[in-house]
């Protein structure tokens, strides 16, 4: 049997009546198994990759997090020394040291959010998912460019 351009075997004098039914669908059977788990593994490549932006995401918002706990702690102590070092009033002293660290939480947050902003969801599958569907219904992919009609 020799190879077709798209990788499928036919006969090798050209007729296809020497296969049988069962022969066709085992072939189509086997292709189809084939193509779900190829569709699988792109699923969970792609998956992986989706689940490290949000590791990287939700780590900034941890940070942010302990960072707001922080200024709780550090605006106290501050405002104590602030009033013997400087000899500013307790409020002002209490004032900067809670805005610098406010400042630097919204900073993490902007941060967090672009990451979450970037997830995609999973494109490539669900594009070769669409394509795969429209083939077992028998219509011409989405995006694929056919012969022209006249």
């Amino acid at each position: 049997m020799s190879e077709t351009r798209s990788g499928g075997r036919e006969p090798a004098d050209g007729t296809t009546d020497d296969r049988s039914l069962r022969e066709l669908v085992s072939d189509v059977s086997g292709d189809l198994s084939q193509l779900v788990r190829l569709e699988m593994e792109l699923a969970r490549l792609e998956l992986a990759q989706e689940a490290q932006k949000v590791a990287r995401g939700t780590g900034l918002f941890v940070g942010a997090a302990l960072l707001g706990h922080l200024v709780l702690i550090l605006a106290s102590v501050t405002v104590a020394l602030g009033l013997y070092a400087l000899g500013l009033a307790p409020w002002l002293a209490f004032l900067i040291v809670t805005v610098v660290y406010v400042l630097l939480a919204a900073g993490l947050v902007l941060v967090g959010q672009r990451y979450f902003k970037r997830l995609q969801g999973m494109p490539r599958t669900n594009a070769t998912m669409t394509s795969s569907m429209a083939v077992l219904r028998r219509e011409r992919p989405a995006g694929s460019a056919g012969p022209a009609e006249s």
